[in-house]
């Protein structure tokens, strides 16, 4: 998976949730990172994205993402899309979800791009 762009990172994460390899997912966050599972709420540091991550992943369905914007300064990027999803829940009945992104990406001392907010 590539993360030399923000965008590549925003590519890499819709491909790695759609083939369900969470392994490929977790380089592309920082350690400390956090990751929003719903309004309001934070699961925080590689523990917390990876059970959100799998939480998604669990689902088996399609994730589709158009990034809308990325704004640059230094070494930080605020990246905005919209997105939706379709899976299946534990109870077997249909998972339909969309929302808009606004996501803050770091570039790492490599030149690679990843994740302090997924959001």
């Amino acid at each position: 998976m590539s993360a030399a762009t923000p965008e590549q990172v925003l590519e890499s994460i819709v491909n790695g949730i759609n083939t369900g390899n969470l392994e490929s997912l977790m380089p592309l966050y920082e350690s400390e990172a956090a990751f929003a599972t719903q309004p309001g709420s934070l699961a925080h540091g590689s523990p917390g994205v990876r059970e959100a991550l799998a939480g998604f992943i669990s689902m088996k369905g399609t994730l589709d993402l158009e990034v809308t914007r990325v704004l640059e300064v230094d070494d930080l990027a605020l990246v905005t899309g919209v997105w939706s999803f379709h899976g299946t829940g534990p109870d077997g009945e249909p998972v339909r979800l969309a929302a808009n992104n606004a996501d803050v990406l770091r570039r790492q001392t490599d030149g690679t791009w990843r994740f302090v907010i997924d959001n």
